[in-house]
C-alpha cells in the first residue's frame, strides 16, 4: 500500500512540475523532433470524408484513436514533458462532433445556434456573449479544447458560400460582435479560434486564389474586424486564411502573422493553417503560423529536414512550439478536466429561441400585415415551411437532436393550418427526397428539390385560411459560391407561387406573408409589392419554427436590423465586377485533389475601401434594404443628441434620447455614423463608428443611450506613411434608424490633423 501511494504521488508530483513550469523551460527540455511532432497536427479522421493521396501523407507517429469523434483535429501529446494534446473542433454555429459513436446508445448530440449573419443583426453585444457562454458549456463537456470560430470575414459579396458564417459587411460591427461571442465561450474555460485571416471571401478555388487588394482597404475593411476581435477579444488562437494575400499565402506570410497581428496587434496567441492550407511548412513555420492542421507526416518530415539541413532554424521553431504551449497549459486537456459529456442542452434551447427572435428582420411589413392573432388559419405554402433551414452546410454545420419546423412551430403557438396545403407538400416533398442519392457527401448542400408547382395544389381549398405565408428558403456551404440565376434570384416557380398566391387571397381581402429561411441576401425588388409582408428569419438554428412563430404572433416584437445590404438587383453591388475571380495558365499553382480540387486564379478587389453601405452611398446607388434597416410593432422617436464638447479632445461623448411612441413594448438600435473632411484622403459619406440596442421599452418609455468616439474612430488608413490618420477639420456625427434614415447629427471639429497610430508598412499589392 505504502508504494501504491509512493507511485501516486510522484506521478502527481511529475505532472504538477510540467504545470508549472514556463513554456520556455519545456521547450528547452524537448528534442528537435518532438518539437516538430507539435507544431504539426495528428492527421483527420472525419467519418464520410474520404481524402486524395496528396492529403493523405499519413498521420504523425503516436497518433491514437481520435478522442472525440466527430472534432476536426488533435495536437500531438508529448508524454516525456507532461504534454497533453489538445482537441479542437468546428465551428461558428455550435459544435460538430458526431453523435453516434460504435457500441454505444448514447447520443452526443450539439445544439445548433442561429448562423452568424443572424447574431449579427442582433446588434447586441450581451446577447452574443450569452450564447458564447451556451457554446462555451458544450465545448468544454463533450471534452474538446478549441473551437474554431467566430468566423468573421467581410460579406464583400451576396454571392459568397460561407457569408452566413460571416458577420457582416461592416467591419467595426463584425468586430464587436465577434469580440463579444469570444468573450463568451472563453469565459468557460476553452478557447476559440477566429478565421479565416484574412480575406476569404469567396470558395470559388479559395485554395488557389490571390486576392490583391490595396494596402488601405486591406486595413480599413479586411483587417479592421480582426483587429477589433484580437485587441476586445483576446481569442486563444487565430486561423490563417487558404488564400494568397497580395502573392503571398497567408498562412506563409510573415507580413500578416508576425509584423501585423504579433506586431501592430500585440497579439499573444498562436496561428493555426486552415485545414490543408498553404504549400509549404517550413515557410509557414518562419512567418508565425505554429500550428499546422490536421497535420500529415510529409509535413512533419518536412520541418525536420529543413533544421537538419540548416533552412530553418531551430530558435524559431522554439518560438512556435512555445506559443502553443502557452495556450495548451490553460486548455481543459491539460488540466485534465474530468469532461461529462452532458451539456445543458435544455437550457440552451431558450438561448438559441431567444437570439433567433432577436436576430430576425422585418422588411416589410404594410396595414400591419403582422402581428397575426393566435387561433387564425394559416396556409402555408412553399417547400421550406415544411423542410426549414436551421442552417449552412460543410464545417459550419452541427449535428443537432431536431430542428423545429414552421408548421411545429406555428402549431405549438395556437395557430391553425390549412391541412389539405399542407398535405401536398409533405407528400411531394416525401417522394423528390425519395429520388435523391444516399450517399452525398456531408459537406455538400443537399440536391435543391424545385418549388411544388402551383397548379397542383387546390388554391379554392386554400382560401379558407385567414391568411397564406409563403416560406422561400436556400442553403450554402463550402466549396461553391452562390449564383445569381435560381439563388440569390427567385426561380420562375418561385415567382409563380407568389403571384398566384397573392392574387387569390388580395381577391377576398385576406393577407400574404412571405418568410425568407436563408443564408444570404435575396433580390426583393421584382416581388416584393405583391405581398403585404417580409421577415427575414435567416436561418435560426434548431429552435426555427417556435421562434419564428415568437414573431410572427407578436409574442416577440422583431427588432433586427440588416448587417448586410440588400441590393434591388446584383448588378448594383460594389463588388459584382470580377467575382469569383478568374482562372489563370499557371502552374505553379497549388491544387488539391477530391472534395477540395482548385485551379490558380486571381482576384482585385477593385472597389477599394467602398463596399457594402459604403459603395451604394459612393456611386448613390438605392437599395432595396439599407445596411441598419428594420421595422418593429411600434415606432421610436429620437431626441436631445448631446456631443460632450464642440472640439475633440481625448475623446467626444454623444448622448441621445429614444423614447417608445408607439402602443406595444419593443427595443430599437440605435446607430452612430461618422462622416470625416475630405482632405489628402479620400473618404466614405459616413461609417459606422458606434451601435446600441434599448432595453424592451414600455409604450412611452425613454431610454438615454451613451456613444464615445475615441481618437482611432477618426481614422483613415494612409498608405503613403502607412498610418492611422484623423484629418483635421469638421466631423459630423450622424445618429439614424438605419444607414440612409438618419435622424439627429451634430457637428465637432478636430483643430489639426492627428497622426493616431503609426504600423509595419506590409502587404502591398504586387
Amino acid at each position: 500500500m505504502k508504494v501504491k501511494l509512493l507511485t501516486v504521488f510522484c506521478f502527481v508530483a511529475v505532472v504538477a512540475s510540467a504545470q508549472i513550469k514556463t513554456s520556455k523551460a519545456i521547450v528547452a527540455s524537448m528534442t528537435m523532433e518532438e518539437k516538430a511532432r507539435l507544431v504539426v497536427g495528428m492527421g483527420m479522421n472525419m467519418p464520410g470524408i474520404t481524402l486524395p493521396a496528396e492529403m493523405s501523407g499519413g498521420p504523425v507517429v503516436g497518433q491514437t484513436q481520435t478522442r472525440v469523434p466527430g472534432a476536426a483535429g488533435t495536437t500531438a501529446d508529448v508524454p516525456r514533458v507532461g504534454i497533453k494534446g489538445m482537441v479542437v473542433a468546428d465551428g461558428p454555429a455550435g459544435l460538430r462532433i458526431m453523435p453516434d459513436r460504435p457500441n454505444e446508445t448514447q447520443k452526443y448530440f450539439a445544439t445548433a445556434f442561429p448562423i452568424s449573419s443572424l447574431l449579427a443583426c442582433t446588434w447586441d453585444t450581451q446577447l452574443i456573449d450569452k450564447v458564447g457562454k451556451a457554446m462555451g458549456n458544450e465545448v468544454k463537456e463533450y471534452g474538446v479544447d478549441v473551437i474554431l470560430g467566430p468566423a468573421i470575414n467581410i460579406h464583400r459579396n451576396p454571392l459568397g458560400g460561407r457569408n452566413f458564417e460571416y458577420m457582416s459587411e461592416d467591419p467595426y460591427l463584425a468586430g464587436k460582435m465577434s469580440a463579444a461571442i469570444i468573450r463568451g465561450i472563453q469565459s468557460q474555460g476553452v478557447g476559440t479560434s477566429l478565421k479565416h485571416f484574412a480575406l476569404n471571401n469567396h470558395e470559388t478555388n479559395r485554395n488557389t486564389i490571390n486576392v490583391k487588394a490595396s494596402q488601405r482597404a486591406i486595413r480599413e475593411i479586411y483587417l479592421k474586424g480582426f483587429e477589433i476581435a484580437v485587441k476586445e477579444g483576446k481569442p486563444w488562437t487565430v486561423m490563417s486564411s487558404y488564400n494568397k494575400l497580395n502573392g503571398t499565402y497567408t498562412s506563409q506570410s510573415r507580413e500578416l502573422l508576425t509584423d501585423v497581428l504579433r506586431g501592430d496587434w500585440k497579439y499573444k496567441g498562436f496561428v493555426m493553417t486552415d485545414w490543408f492550407g498553404g504549400d509549404n511548412p517550413v515557410e509557414q513555420m518562419k512567418a508565425g503560423n505554429d500550428l499546422i492542421m490536421p497535420g500529415t507526416t510529409k509535413q512533419y518530415e518536412a520541418i525536420v529536414n529543413a533544421v537538419k539541413e540548416g533552412k530553418l532554424d531551430e530558435k524559431v521553431l522554439d518560438i512556435n512550439v512555445e506559443r502553443i504551449l502557452d495556450i495548451m497549459k490553460i486548455s481543459p486537456s491539460y488540466a485534465g478536466y474530468k469532461y461529462s459529456n452532458k451539456p445543458n442542452l435544455v437550457a440552451h434551447q431558450a438561448v438559441v429561441r431567444n437570439a433567433a427572435t432577436e436576430g430576425m428582420v422585418l422588411l416589410k411589413n404594410d396595414n400591419a400585415a403582422l402581428p397575426v392573432a393566435k387561433g387564425k388559419k394559416i396556409a402555408a405554402f412553399g417547400n421550406f415551411a415544411y423542410n426549414l433551414v436551421s442552417g449552412g452546410t460543410g464545417s459550419g454545420d452541427v449535428n443537432e437532436a431536431y430542428t423545429i419546423s414552421l408548421i411545429q412551430g406555428l402549431e405549438n403557438a395556437g395557430f391553425g393550418l390549412n391541412k389539405n396545403i399542407q398535405n401536398a407538400y409533405e407528400k411531394y416533398l416525401k417522394e423528390e427526397k425519395d429520388k435523391q442519392p444516399k450517399n452525398r457527401s456531408p459537406f455538400m448542400p443537399p440536391p435543391v428539390i424545385n418549388e411544388l408547382p402551383v397548379a397542383q395544389l387546390d388554391m379554392n381549398e386554400a382560401l379558407t385560411a385567414d391568411l397564406a405565408i409563403i416560406t422561400i428558403g436556400r442553403i450554402s456551404g463550402e466549396f461553391i459560391d452562390r449564383k445569381v440565376e435560381n439563388d440569390l434570384n427567385f426561380t420562375d416557380a418561385e415567382k409563380a407561387l407568389i403571384a398566384a398566391v397573392s392574387e387569390k387571397f388580395h381577391a377576398q381581402g385576406k393577407k400574404v406573408v412571405v418568410i425568407l429561411n436563408v443564408g444570404g441576401p435575396m433580390e426583393t425588388a421584382s416581388w416584393k409589392s405583391l405581398v403585404d409582408g417580409i421577415l427575414l428569419t435567416w436561418q435560426p438554428g434548431q429552435e426555427a419554427g417556435n421562434a419564428i412563430a415568437d414573431i410572427l404572433s407578436g409574442e416577440v416584437n422583431p427588432s433586427g436590423k440588416l448587417a448586410t445590404t440588400f441590393s434591388v438587383k446584383y448588378e448594383d453591388e460594389p463588388a459584382a465586377p470580377g467575382f469569383p475571380g478568374k482562372e489563370i495558365e499557371d502552374k505553379t499553382g497549388h491544387t488539391l485533389g477530391g472534395f477540395m480540387r482548385s485551379k490558380p486564379a486571381e482576384i482585385e478587389y477593385l472597389e477599394g475601401i467602398y463596399v457594402g453601405y459604403r459603395g451604394f452611398d459612393k456611386k448613390n446607388i438605392v437599395p432595396a434594404y439599407e445596411f441598419g434597416y428594420g421595422l418593429s410593432y411600434t415606432t421610436f422617436q429620437y431626441s436631445g443628441l448631446k456631443l460632450s464638447s464642440p472640439t475633440f479632445g481625448k475623446n467626444i461623448v454623444a448622448t441621445v434620447t429614444v423614447k417608445n411612441t408607439g402602443k406595444v413594448a419593443g427595443k430599437e438600435i440605435a446607430q452612430l455614423y461618422l462622416s470625416a473632411p475630405v482632405a489628402q484622403l479620400d473618404k466614405p459619406e459616413k461609417e459606422l463608428k458606434g451601435f446600441a440596442k434599448t432595453k424592451l421599452l414600455a409604450p412611452g418609455e425613454s431610454q438615454t443611450l451613451t456613444f464615445t468616439l475615441e481618437p482611432r474612430d477618426l481614422c483613415s488608413f494612409d498608405d503613403t506613411t502607412s498610418a492611422w490618420v484623423a484629418e483635421g477639420g469638421k466631423y459630423t456625427v450622424k445618429i439614424g434608424a438605419s444607414s440612409r434614415n438618419i435622424l439627429l447629427q451634430k457637428d465637432f471639429t478636430l483643430p489639426k490633423t492627428l497622426v493616431v497610430e503609426k504600423v509595419n508598412n506590409v502587404l502591398k499589392m504586387k
